[in-house]
């Protein structure tokens, strides 16, 4: 039992009559069910008028309480939906490549940009995005940046100025597991460089102009060897080179300079203007069947991949005139049109230029 006592109040008042001391014990018994001590059925008390002075002692016993989980009053509803902390990851992870994927849509599945995944895989990628192939292992990076194997004789200042970043950073990485205290790197081991970028090497085939279609045969069996100087001229506005319009696989971006249009095998290519045909047949560089047009106005149109060539070296289209079918060869993980769109030798974002 758990004994209450409460003594030697002083009530400044004239004797207390033992009505009055029984609605105070009365009071007190309340105030303690209330607070959820006990039931109120499980009190029972005593009054005990001690001394009939103005000072009034009395006590009241209350049953012991007994810490049972199981008979608890209080409960907390369980949460079935725990948010975890979003935590960034630190460590480089594998990704086999699938039928299907490109650098850009595997950079986006795990919110890299593409020049990194390239980065983070130049034995196996050697900078060129058309050599990705179902069943390769690449390295993703936790972050933006780039992927280094330490060599005998580096520095962490010699890589942070060819990576254009803080050595700082290099050190503090926490998946580079570096002691900044005592800095010994072993060879081989690989260091994961945070916004650090390079150059790295662009695969294409160079533009080739009407007049000068013979160097073609430089690149690919497809090659023309003729002059073309003459011949139709584009109308400067182009039209999609394919029934849909849908971007799959790479977009445009440093790595690759075209859009990557998604088709099944087979479906018909357009000329996107009216041209000369400069190149028509097999590329080298991973283009695989590939349609080079010069429109005669500065601009130059490229179809690669392609499952057939139905055009060619010298041959004047028009625009929308059907000149190949879609496909896969070359370096592709699947079938869709590589299209690109040049001015005076340079590379322009066919988005800009496509209605």
């Amino acid at each position: 039992m758990i004994t209450i006592y409460i003594r030697r109040i002083a009530i400044w008042i004239r004797p207390v009559s033992p009505f009055l001391i029984a609605s105070l014990a009365i009071l007190a018994a309340i105030w303690a069910v209330r607070l959820n001590v006990v039931e109120s059925s499980d009190i029972p008390f005593e009054v005990v008028e001690t001394d009939p002075s103005p000072t009034v002692e009395f006590v009241i016993e209350l049953p012991a309480i007994k810490h049972n989980p199981s008979d608890a009053d209080i409960s907390r509803l369980s949460t079935l939906n725990t948010i975890f902390p979003d935590r960034p990851r630190m460590d480089v992870v594998q990704y086999t490549v699938k039928p299907g994927d490109s650098v850009f849509g595997i950079a986006e599945l795990f919110n890299l940009e593409p020049e990194t995944v390239l980065w983070g895989n130049y034995e196996v990628l050697n900078d060129d995005p058309h050599l990705l192939k179902p069943g390769q292992s690449l390295n993703l990076l936790p972050v933006d940046g780039t992927y280094y194997q330490w060599q005998q004789g580096d520095t962490i200042e010699e890589l942070g100025e060819l990576f254009g970043v803080d050595p700082r950073e290099i050190v503090d990485w926490p998946g580079n597991k570096l002691n900044p205290i005592e800095l010994e790197i072993e060879e081989g081991h690989w260091l994961v460089i945070p916004n650090g970028r390079r150059t790295f090497q662009q695969w294409f085939v160079p533009t080739i102009a009407r007049g000068s279609a013979g160097v073609g045969r430089t690149y690919g069996p497809g090659g023309c060897s003729g002059d073309y100087s003459s011949g139709l001229v584009g109308t400067g506005g182009f039209i999609w080179p394919t029934t849909s319009y849908i971007v799959s696989g790479n977009d445009y971006w440093s790595g690759h300079l075209a859009i990557d249009i998604g088709v099944p095998v087979g479906a018909p290519i357009f000329a996107a203007d009216s041209g000369v045909v400069v190149f028509a047949g097999w590329a080298y560089g991973g283009y695989g069947n590939m349609v080079m047009i010069d429109h005669g106005n500065g601009w130059q149109t490229l179809y690669a991949h392609l499952n057939q060539v139905n055009v060619g070296c010298g041959q004047n289209v028009i625009r929308g005139s059907t000149i190949a079918g879609a496909g896969s060869t070359g370096n592709s993980t699947g079938p869709h049109l590589h299209f690109e769109t040049r001015y005076l030798g340079g590379f322009v974002n066919p988005r800009y230029v496509l209605p």
